[in-house]
């Protein structure tokens, strides 16, 4: 399973987690298998300046993403990474390899829509 990380930094599991996906300067893609962490990448955010609902989940799909974390994201961009088949967990921060043991231990689950999202009528999970 491959795992992406919403992340302000590029430096693999001791990166922090970013409050809000699309602006994120880095993705984290962490490979698991077997509930293991294995290999660890950072990809540079091509839609950090700017982007549509749909570009950043199309393009983790064609890098073999399962699951996205992250701090924040609106509620049009949690339902277009449902419909590309990329889990959504929100509610992430701190270091990146805590939120993924913890998710991996089942600690963690939530899809929500942040707060800005729901204000402006952005969708709702």
């Amino acid at each position: 399973m491959k795992i992406a990380v919403s992340s302000n930094d590029n430096a693999g599991l001791e990166s922090t987690i970013s409050g809000h996906f699309g602006h994120c300067p880095f993705f984290t893609i962490v490979n698991v298998d077997d509930k293991k962490i294995g290999n660890v990448q950072s990809l540079e955010n091509p839609f950090a300046q700017g982007h549509q609902p749909f570009e950043i989940p199309a393009f983790l799909q064609s890098q073999g993403v399962q699951v996205i974390m992250s701090g924040g994201m609106g509620g049009r961009a949690i339902d277009f990474f449902k419909q590309n088949g990329i889990e959504v967990i929100t509610g992430c921060a701190g270091k990146i390899q805590e939120s993924i043991e913890n998710y991996l231990a089942g600690n963690i689950s939530a899809a929500e829509p942040c707060h800005e999202s729901v204000e402006h009528h952005h969708g709702h999970a």
